[in-house]
This record gives structure tokens, C-alpha cells and sequence, in this order.
């Protein structure tokens, strides 16, 4: 898949933009206060596999906070800052990896080039966020409601602002709620921004359907080679962003430290209890980071043959099933011997 070239950015030791490897953003959602809460947190999502993690910093004591979290956190931390300049100063100041500052509430000109003359101090990217719930009031006057356009225009502006002031470690994110609206906006900034796009559709509901949602909007961009770094966000516990945040990233082949995971939807031929199974085959193999394709089909019709791409698997039958690898079947199993004979294959490759 041809990737749309973007300038490369560091965010603290992971590389962003440039051709690197398409990376997976979470937030957190503990008081940014409790240094232990939060990093506890931090811990949890870099385990499920998160590489770049973005704190709420909505006060002073946040800011100030965010030393310890620095310190503490096994990946990259963001510091996500609204109205107020003087928190990213903070920030900055405490070690944080990046900055995300709203263009359309973190004030004058004067304010933003303070927080750019300390990020170029330290060597840290800034990412610019526009939501279409924040825009200016000039751009929304022009064009009426927050229109793809408008989006993008206030972002350039915000671009723009940055590249007057010699910075250039810049990363662009430009969310809607809206799914057409968000890919529309991406796609139009892909034409015109050379920095590396972070993709999201912000505000994207519940575990079911922001899960649509964002699959939806996120890879329509990735298959179109549009997005550096995305996040998946879900009213939920953080840690389910990143389980659609992986699958995602999978499906197009950029996450290879992780299964690929496939199965059938059941028909009528279905002997065996195949939801139970696949469940249990997918749990069990959570954590597993070989870079293996594993099937679990529910009937020979639907297996090896079906399925031969895969790297193993179980092709189910009458109260028995088959496992197969790379489509040659090499045992017959009881079906409720049928998950530890997998794990167990599967742990010998």
C-alpha cells in the first residue's frame, strides 16, 4: 500500500510520520493529578500494545504532575492542553514528549509563539488539534458550519502561524464527529499538509459504535495511504481503543507484532460449538506476538481449503474437528480437546 509521504517527527523515542510505522494513540481518563492512578493506566495500555499515550492537563497541578507521569511512563506522553498557554509552558518545562494545543482557544499569536520558542528548546513536536465543535469564529462565519473546508483552512492557518516562527516539527489532527466529514477533511489536508496526520473521529460513541464509526472513517484514510498515527475514541475504558486500535492496524498489515485472527460466521453445517471456541481461541491468544494468521472455520468446507492462506487452524466436524497448517490437514481431534491442541501447536511455531 503506497503511504502518502509526510515529514518525519519524533514524540519522544517513537518516530511519527516520514514512512514509520503507522502508530497507536490512547488517552487517559484518570484524574492527570494522581500520578499513580494515571500511571498505573499509562502501564496497562502500553501492554495492550499503545505507543503514544496524551494526558488531560486542565490545571496547574496537572502540569506539574505530569514530571512524575514523564518519569514513570514506559512510553510517550502528550500533554493535551486547552485555554490556557502557560500549561503547555509547564509542561514543556517538566519533560512531556509533545504538546497538543486547540488553535481556537489557546489564544494570541503571542501566546502560541511563547509555547513554540520553549517546544523548540526542548526538541518536541506540537500537535495542532482542530475539532469541529471549536473552530473560529471568522472561519465559521465564511463558511457557514464547520464544512470539511473550514476544517482544513483552520488548521493551515494554525500551520502556518507555527512555520512563521521557524517550527516545523509539526503534527495536524482534524476531528469530527462526524464520519464523511472527518474523511473529507483528511483527504483534503493530505493534499496541502506536508506534516504527519494524526486520524480520529472524535466524540465516536460507545464500544459498538464508535468501533463503526471509527473503523469506518479511520480506514477508508489508511487504505487510501492518508495517516501517520490514529486513535480510536470510545466512550469505554481506554483499553478497548486499543484493542480496535490493533485490529485496525492489523487488517492493513501495519502491526506485524501481533495475530492475525480469522473465523467463519456459522451456517447450518456447523457441527461443533464454533462461538465458544473462537472466543476461547482468541482470548487465549491475546497476548501472543508471533506474526501468525490463525483460522477457526466450522466445517471442512470453510477450513483448509478456505482458510489455506492461514498459518494454522481448526476446521471443525461431527464432535470432532481437523487442524491444519498452511491448508494440509496434520490431526483429528475431540472438539473439546480442540483449543489446547491449537495453543499447543501454535506455541511450537
Amino acid at each position: 500500500m503506497n503511504r502518502k509521504h509526510t515529514r518525519k517527527v519524533m514524540v519522544g523515542n517513537v518516530a511519527v510520520g516520514g514512512g514509520s510505522k503507522v502508530t497507536l494513540q490512547s488517552m487517559t481518563n484518570t484524574d492527570t493529578r494522581d500520578v499513580e492512578k494515571t500511571l498505573n493506566q499509562i502501564k496497562q495500555l502500553a501492554d495492550a500494545g499503545c505507543d503514544i499515550i496524551r494526558c488531560a492537563v486542565p490545571d496547574m497541578e496537572a502540569a506539574k504532575a505530569i514530571k512524575k507521569i514523564v518519569k514513570g511512563s514506559p512510553i510517550p506522553v502528550v500533554a493535551d492542553i486547552h485555554f490556557d498557554y502557560k500549561l503547555a509552558l509547564e509542561c514543556i518545562k517538566n519533560g512531556i514528549s509533545a504538546v497538543r494545543i486547540n488553535p481556537g482557544n489557546i489564544g494570541s499569536e503571542e501566546r502560541i509563539k511563547c509555547v513554540v520558542d520553549a517546544a523548540k528548546a526542548k526538541n518536541i513536536p506540537i500537535r495542532i488539534g482542530v475539532n469541529s465543535g471549536s473552530l473560529e469564529k471568522d472561519i465559521l462565519e465564511k463558511f457557514g458550519s464547520p464544512t470539511p473546508e473550514a476544517l482544513v483552512e483552520s488548521a493551515l492557518r494554525h500551520v502556518r502561524i507555527l512555520e512563521k516562527f521557524d517550527f516545523h516539527d509539526i503534527v495536524v489532527s482534524i476531528k469530527s464527529a462526524n464520519v464523511v466529514r472527518m474523511i473529507e477533511a483528511y483527504r483534503l489536508a493530505s493534499e496541502t499538509i506536508k506534516y504527519p496526520l494524526h486520524l480520529g473521529v472524535t466524540e465516536a460513541g460507545t464500544a459498538f459504535r464508535g468501533t463503526i464509526k471509527s473503523s469506518i472513517g479511520i480506514g477508508t484514510l489508511l487504505a487510501e495511504g492518508i495517516g501517520d498515527t490514529i486513535r480510536v475514541s470510545l466512550t469505554d475504558d481506554p483499553i478497548e481503543e486499543i484493542k480496535v486500535g490493533k485490529e485496525l492496524l492489523k487488517s492493513f498489515g501495519y502491526k506485524e507484532d501481533s495475530i492475525q485472527f480469522i473465523s467463519c460466521p456459522t451456517c447450518g453445517r456447523t457441527q461443533i460449538n464454533l462461538i465458544n471456541i473462537a472466543k476461547e481461541v482468541e482470548k487465549r491468544l491475546a497476548d501472543c506476538k508471533k506474526n501468525i494468521t490463525i483460522a477457526v472455520m466450522g466445517c471442512v468446507v470453510n477450513g483448509p481449503g478456505e482458510a489455506k492462506e492461514a498459518d494454522i487452524g481448526i476446521a471443525g466436524g461431527n464432535g470432532v474437528g481437523l487442524i491444519f497448517k498452511k491448508g494440509e490437514i496434520i490431526k483429528k481431534v475431540k472438539e473439546s480437546e480442540l483449543v489446547d491442541e491449537l495453543i499447543k501447536e501454535v506455541e511450537n511455531m
